[in-house]
């Protein structure tokens, strides 16, 4: 079972300090995005949170079922209006098995980079696939590795310089990781989270869906669907699993 990283003391402001994803104007197109692809069918979100997606995917008629490992993060979910349409399973979204098909599976915000090893992702795309049915999608949005904002011999990068929060990635280029530390004041003190995460690129997740018996079906720079280029920071890419 992975570490948990997202435990009380982060699941206890985890929506304040990420206040603004929670916006209408964030989450709209999100969900846009989902419920047409999941049309008649149920959604399985992998990484549910707090709710921010699976709650207004739900509203718009969508069966959702999560899995999450952090009972602090699924616990602020049941407290929330709607909740009560939603199951969830706890546990290690990579090999937790949940007793239905579903016409959606999706991964947001960088999520799949919770998992750290390649193993562990590999597994995930064929845990997804063995939930999907027949011409289902699986759904990741995840950020573009951005080694060339790298200088040479340098493996720290701020992605947060603001009066709320410092943010500072940390590469080992060698193994493929990074470290996402994250430096507040709270109460007037200084809090620290650090959470380890592995990038993985593009054209590597098409090889893992094709390991699971999925093909790319689309890939976005974004949720209103945005040309994907050499320069998007982010992109949002579908996969569909074999109809026959």
């Amino acid at each position: 079972m992975p570490e948990d990283y997202f435990g009380e003391h982060v699941a206890s402001r985890y929506d304040e300090w990420d206040a603004a994803a929670f916006a209408p104007a964030v989450v709209d197109p999100i969900v846009d995005f989902l419920a047409g692809l999941a049309g008649d069918g149920a959604a399985l979100e992998l990484g549910i949170g707090t709710g921010r997606i699976a709650l207004p995917l739900a509203a718009r008629g969508v069966p959702v079922h999560g899995i999450e490992l952090s009972s602090a993060m699924v616990a602020r979910l049941k407290a929330k209006p709607g909740s009560e349409a939603i199951g969830v399973s706890v546990g290690d979204f990579a090999t937790t098995r949940v007793d239905e098909t579903f016409a959606l599976a999706y991964l947001v915000v960088n999520t799949i980079m919770n998992l750290t090893t390649q193993a562990e992702q590999v597994a995930c795309f064929r845990n997804v696939a063995a939930h999907l049915a027949p011409g289902g999608c699986f759904v990741v949005e995840v950020g573009v590795p951005q080694l060339r904002r790298l200088p040479p011999g340098e493996t720290v990068r701020a992605f947060d310089i603001s009066a709320e929060r410092l943010g500072f990635d940390e590469y080992d280029v060698a193994a493929q990781g990074l470290v996402s530390h994250h430096y507040r004041a709270v109460d007037g003190a200084l809090d620290v989270v650090s959470v380890p995460f592995r990038y993985v690129w593009p054209s590597e997740l098409d090889l893992m869906a094709q390991l699971a018996g999925m093909t790319l079906r689309e890939r976005w720079g974004g949720w209103r669907h945005e040309p994907f280029t050499s320069d998007s920071e982010t992109h949002v890419s579908v996969w569909e699993k074999a109809s026959g």
